[in-house]
């Protein structure tokens, strides 16, 4: 049990001491004291301690289960968890979108993603006592704030210049040419904490330590009681004259016969169709020239998926939704024409099976963070997909491949830690981890492209990784 609240109020960037251990430990329900406790404090505190737990010790306990711990401090989002059983969407955009593209929608959008990510920096002890970037240029001393990022350059002298700012202003900070963080990646539009010290004529900050809101150390999926394991299979691009028809019916046959006992949820993040007109020449490579007949034809190859598997779909860039992230589930004329049995997401997405909390991204800006991150390439996602968990944000550079609407909540922050983080896009297939978040690169069932072939891209394909949602193991099957 110590060790289970101890993990707890790691993630929550919180240590807790001894003497306030014992006071935790002596409640007939530790973790739900714990957590009931830490959602009615106006501050959270670096160090947990007696006094601080004191106040509610005679108080009540209300049960707040970890999805809720947010909602309890926030205010509880509209709509609430959609789902049944041991399924349910904890959040993404459907049904939330109301951004026009105006200058408004945009600032409020920046704001949002500063304020979310400035809240995990702020628990950060090297950031204690961090100033807003106006204050903290008029001191002679080593100062500690948390900024945006607007532009990052190299000097003719070799040093990099970051121009950052926060909710009050701006200011350029130095990174020296000799220092250890000179080859740091850092992109635009990250939120960064900054410790350095103010020049002489306080018009930049010379950087000496870089901080990320990065996820807390914490151990692997502890073991729980479930049985289910739930499987990934991304980018089908059913519609393509690519499609892999012969690996697609030997997974659908094993999942008929072996498979039926093991796999209870299967998860589609995203380009389930080919499309239609998403770059030129695309009709040359099509086998079916119709948006909703790829569409009849996908629904058709998941009804052979048996009828014990919860089939869970979500849009990716292929899809015929809205190519701007957040992206909402598919429209009215498209869902209707998938099975009610299947659950339709929007993209990304926040789900919970079985106790499990799960991200599902379909991955687009992984473009972005191998163009723009040095080190990473397609032939390793995994490595992009920590960059991500490190900075807390799915796709934070505005302005690249990946495109962004100004919603006026960044649902692109990863605000809470999942369990399990699964993208897709690449046409890789992966299995890692980080931090104790499983990590998976879900496959496709496409070959390879004339435009892969002409760029020297080989795809991994057929493919499906598989996690255990009781024990956490994972491991994954070839259909090629």
């Amino acid at each position: 049990m110590r060790d289970r609240v101890l993990d707890i109020l790691a993630n929550e960037g919180v240590l807790l001491e001894p003497s306030a251990a014992e006071l935790v430990l002596a409640r007939s329900d530790p973790v739900d004291f714990v957590r009931s406790a830490l959602a009615s404090m106006p501050q959270q505190p670096l160090v947990l301690t007696v006094d601080d737990l004191r106040p509610y010790a005679d108080a009540p306990v209300v049960r707040i289960v970890p999805k809720a711990l947010e909602e309890v401090r926030n205010g509880p989002p509209a709509p609430l968890p959609r789902g049944d059983g041991d399924f349910c969407v904890l959040r993404d955009i459907t049904g939330n979108s109301t951004c026009e593209g105006n200058i408004i929608d945009f600032a409020r959008y920046f704001n949002d993603r500063f304020k979310k990510i400035k809240k995990i920096l702020s628990t950060r002890r090297e950031l204690v006592g961090c100033l807003p970037v106006p204050k903290a240029t008029k001191f002679d001393r080593e100062v500690r704030m948390i900024a945006m990022v607007n532009e990052v350059r190299t000097t003719k002298n070799g040093h990099k210049l970051l121009e950052v700012e926060d909710d009050e202003g701006r200011c350029p900070v130095l990174i020296l040419k000799d220092s250890p963080l000179i080859n740091e990646s850092i992109v635009n539009d990250e939120v960064i904490g900054i410790v350095g010290k103010t020049s002489t004529k306080g018009d930049l900050v010379v950087l000496n330590e870089l901080v990320r809101p990065d996820l807390p150390l914490r151990r692997t999926m502890q073991p729980s009681d479930s049985w289910t394991s739930v499987a990934f299979m991304s980018d089908v691009h059913v519609g393509s004259n690519t499609f892999l028809h012969k690996p697609w019916d030997r997974m659908v046959h094993w999942l008929k016969t072996e498979g039926k006992n093991e796999v209870q949820y299967l998860v589609v993040p995203g380009d389930v169709v080919d499309g239609i007109g998403v770059f030129p020449g695309q009709e040359d490579e099509l086998e079916i020239d119709d948006i909703f007949a790829q569409y009849e034809s996908l629904v058709d190859r998941l009804k052979e998926v048996p009828d014990g598997i919860r089939v869970i779909v979500q849009p990716g860039n292929h899809d015929a939704v809205r190519p701007a992230e957040p992206q909402p589930t598919f429209p009215k004329d498209i869902a209707k024409l998938f099975d009610s049995s299947i659950s339709l997401i929007g993209n990304p997405c926040y789900l919970e099976i079985e106790g499990r909390k799960i991200l599902s991204y379909h991955g687009r800006s992984l473009d972005d963070w191998i163009g723009s991150v040095q080190g990473l390439s397609y032939n390793n996602p995994m490595e992009a997909m920590k960059e991500m968990l490190k900075r807390r944000h799915m796709a934070p550079i505005y302005g690249g491949r990946t495109p962004l609407a100004p919603e006026k909540e960044d649902f692109l922050v990863i605000d809470e830690v999942p369990d399990i983080f699964i993208t897709g896009h690449v046409h890789g297939a992966g299995i890692g981890e980080y931090r104790g978040v499983r990590l998976i690169c879900a496959s496709t069932w496409q070959d390879q492209t004339p435009f892969q072939k002409m760029h020297n891209f080989n795809p991994d394909p057929a493919k499906l990784p598989i996690v255990h949602l009781g024990t956490g193991e994972t491991r994954m099957l070839d259909f090629n």
